[in-house]
């Protein structure tokens, strides 16, 4: 409930995640092709994470580990991190991961967001002080929206240096350098 008011967290809560129920529920619509409004034991369906971690904590579902953390992105990430497109994936990436890791209980959700940050922060860094900004749109089309948010960042930190570095004095007298002390007798 921290972040209620925050569009970023309400998209990224909205993302499916899959679950399989324990108990039967009865008044709910989770296909509209289906004929009755209940689900069975045992159905594996897609919910939004938002729904599914209030059934997970009522102890109704339980929730699988998604798509965007599976073995194959696990791989590719391994493989060179930096190339990865995890945009495609999820849009937010490393806060769903935060959020997904403890309700499925895979411990390698943490060890693979924390080596990609590593991996991708160095190289989010060095494009936005080098690239030109018309060829950063297809690096940008890779990156998820909270390393949009750092590039951005680094890009706007760049332009800040570069407009003290060549504007007025780079040293100034501090004003209270310039009086003279009074005699003490």
């Amino acid at each position: 409930m921290a972040n209620y008011y925050n569009i970023d967290d309400i998209l990224m809560e909205e993302e499916f995640v899959p679950v399989v129920f324990h108990k039967a529920v009865n008044g709910v619509t989770i296909d509209p092709s289906s004929e009755t409004n209940s689900v069975e034991q045992g159905a594996k369906v897609e919910l939004p994470f938002w729904l599914a971690q209030e059934l997970h904590l009522r102890q109704a579902l339980s929730i699988n580990v998604p798509a965007c953390f599976n073995q194959k992105t696990k791989l590719e990430i391994q493989a060179d991190a930096a190339c990865v497109d995890l945009n495609s994936r999820c849009p937010y990436f490393y806060e769903f991961g935060c959020k997904i890791e403890p309700l499925v209980g895979d411990r390698t959700i943490a060890i693979l967001l924390s080596t990609s940050f590593k991996i991708r922060y160095k190289e989010i860094l060095t494009k936005a002080y080098t690239m030109a900004y018309a060829t950063a749109s297809k690096f940008m089309s890779l990156l998820t929206r909270e390393e949009k948010n750092l590039y951005e960042a680094a890009q706007s930190s760049m332009v800040a240096f570069k407009k003290w570095r060549k504007g007025g004095p780079r040293f100034q007298r501090a004003s209270i350098l310039g009086r003279k002390r009074k005699p003490t007798d």
